[in-house]
């Protein structure tokens, strides 16, 4: 028997939107103002998820329990099975002392901190979500900065922020195309209008992100190459997305952004050399300022073995990336199980979509062109060239498999619960919240985009969730659809560092476990703030001229 979605069982969207925002902030209270470790704070949300959805929202348990199994197994493929693999190749560099070098020459290019951010966190985390996605470029970023000696909060918090203005073209665009495939979008028109919004934040965040590290001052005295980072990744990710399309906006912008830092270093250095490893007003999260220290020489020969294992990673990433490689790869082997008694047997309803329409329950099994097989490919390439055996790399991947277990477990429930919220209509519910603001929909329209990453941990769910009513209200209201298809784009990136799977990869990656609500505290601000600046900008390009000038129709 087909279930249909109910919006507002109570008759009221005060009462009804309150209920649907119980789960999250549950999860959420638990886990930044408890103090309770994530998969117990995760577990708690996921059951009142179910409690709220089956007692309020009258969604059947069984569908609940099937929903939230679901959401468990995209928890481990493609999300945990990414982490899993990230983590054993950095297990891998540090056991045989390559990351030591490679931290030697990355220092070598600019021994202050704040320049290693850009390069690191911003430019090189960019190129991984756009070759990648889904939670590599936070894994990627943050096992390097601690590795370089950055306190566990500042490499977990400053990767988190760092990764956001990408993620809109994130996985060769998986988020555009997708949007524009399922809810009938012109594909470069709403490419061109994120393009047109999104490197106004690309300039801005380089910024924000020195200044979060380093306070004010600090930021100042380094302007100049956030500057040229800003404005090198900026112009190209203009460029190719409003000419070319979405597929390759953020490695080409990336690579321009990475070259011309690299190259301005060598003719610009700053007069003071910062060398904290923690944030500013966070000193005592791992690191004090200290003296310069020169970093030790390395013959070439062993720069380039420490720098091969990610290199190679760099390479296969990029080639697992491309849709013709996966393609070719589902080709071999990608089951789908569609899951009984879920599959089209809940249908969604208006106003979200203009006719009832069936929601999909299906698992595919993609394992060979999973982003994560890539990794573990590499992972292994990279572990021979460095002298391991087999029987050492299987060892070092089972001392892995354990080290990361409650993290895997923490991102299973957590995907529960965001599935179980889109099956059961809870999301959607909060998401007509924003719809009904009228004249100020563009700015909560925006925050809708954001409360979709926040909740699923995906700008491409978010485009799916909530896509198609940004679609209806923007007709109703007389907005340009492309304006606020883009818009959910926009302003879901900034959503991303507070969503709970990449917090979970930042405090694995820096393998500070159970501190998950510390990361959370420290970068709920930075994301609200972000997105509320999207949501003015996004506002001015509605009502405002010249702004209005930008709309793409």
């Amino acid at each position: 028997m087909v279930w249909q979605q109910v919006y507002n069982p109570f008759g009221n969207m005060i009462v009804s939107t309150a209920l649907a925002a119980i789960p999250v902030v549950v999860m959420l209270v638990c886990l930044g103002l408890l103090h309770v470790k994530a998969h117990y704070a995760a577990g708690l949300g996921l059951l009142s998820a179910v409690v709220i959805a089956v007692f309020a929202f009258g969604m059947p348990a069984d569908m609940a329990g099937k929903a939230a199994f679901l959401g468990g197994l995209s928890g481990l493929l493609p999300i945990g099975w990414i982490v899993l693999n990230i983590i054993f190749l950095q297990q891998l560099t540090q056991q045989n002392g390559s990351f030591q070098i490679l931290q030697d020459s990355i220092a070598g290019i600019t021994e202050d901190r704040r320049l290693q951010l850009l390069l690191i966190a911003f430019a090189f985390g960019a190129f991984f979500e756009g070759a990648a996605g889904f939670g590599t470029p936070v894994a990627v970023t943050a096992a390097i900065l601690i590795g370089l000696g950055f306190s566990p909060l500042a490499a977990s918090g400053l990767s988190l922020i760092a990764n956001t203005a990408p993620v809109a073209f994130g996985a060769l665009g998986t988020p555009v195309i997708t949007l524009a495939k399922v809810h009938g979008y012109d594909l470069m028109a709403v490419t061109a209008m994120i393009g047109r919004q999104l490197p106004f934040f690309s300039l801005l965040v380089p910024f924000w992100l020195i200044w979060a590290f380093a306070g004010r001052k600090g930021m100042m005295e380094v302007w100049p190459a956030i500057l040229v980072t800003g404005v090198s990744f900026a112009v190209p990710q203009f460029l190719v997305s409003n000419y070319i399309g979405p597929e390759l906006v953020d490695i080409i912008a990336a690579i321009v952004s990475m070259v011309c830092l690299v190259l301005f270093l060598r003719v610009w250095k700053p007069k003071k050399i910062w060398t904290s490893v923690s944030l500013k007003g966070h000193e005592t999260d791992g690191g004090e300022a200290g003296p310069a220290v020169t970093p030790t020489k390395h013959a070439s020969a062993a720069v380039i073995r420490a720098w091969t294992p990610w290199l190679i990673l760099t390479v296969f990433v990029f080639i697992w990336g491309l849709p013709v490689v996966k393609a070719w790869l589902n080709g071999i082997f990608a089951p789908s199980f569609p899951i009984d008694g879920l599959h089209n047997m809940i249908e969604k309803v208006a106003p979200v979509v203009p006719k009832p329409t069936k929601e999909g329950a299906v698992y595919q099994l993609l394992l060979l062109s999973a982003t994560g097989t890539g990794i573990l490919v590499s992972a292994i390439v990279g572990g021979l060239i460095m002298k391991y055996n087999p029987i050492q790399l299987v060892a070092a991947y089972g001392r892995t498999l354990w080290l990361v277990k409650f993290s895997l477990l923490t991102i299973v429930l957590m995907l529960a619960l965001g599935t179980l919220t889109r099956y059961s209509g809870l999301d959607t519910t909060l998401g007509l919240a924003f719809a009904n603001t009228g004249m100020f929909y563009p700015f909560f329209g925006t925050l809708m985009g954001w409360l979709g990453v926040a909740l699923t941990g995906s700008d491409t769910a978010s485009n799916v969730l909530f896509g198609g009513m940004q679609k209806v209200a923007a007709d109703q209201l007389g907005l340009s659809p492309n304006l606020m298809g883009a818009a959910n784009s926009s302003g879901g990136v900034m959503g991303k560092m507070i969503d709970a799977q990449s917090i979970v990869v930042a405090s694995t990656a820096t393998r500070w476990f159970n501190h998950e609500g510390e990361i959370l505290r420290y970068v709920f601000f930075h994301s609200i703030a972000l997105a509320c600046l999207v949501g003015l900008y996004v506002t001015l390009q509605a009502y405002v001229w010249p702004f209005t000038a930008m709309v793409v129709k």
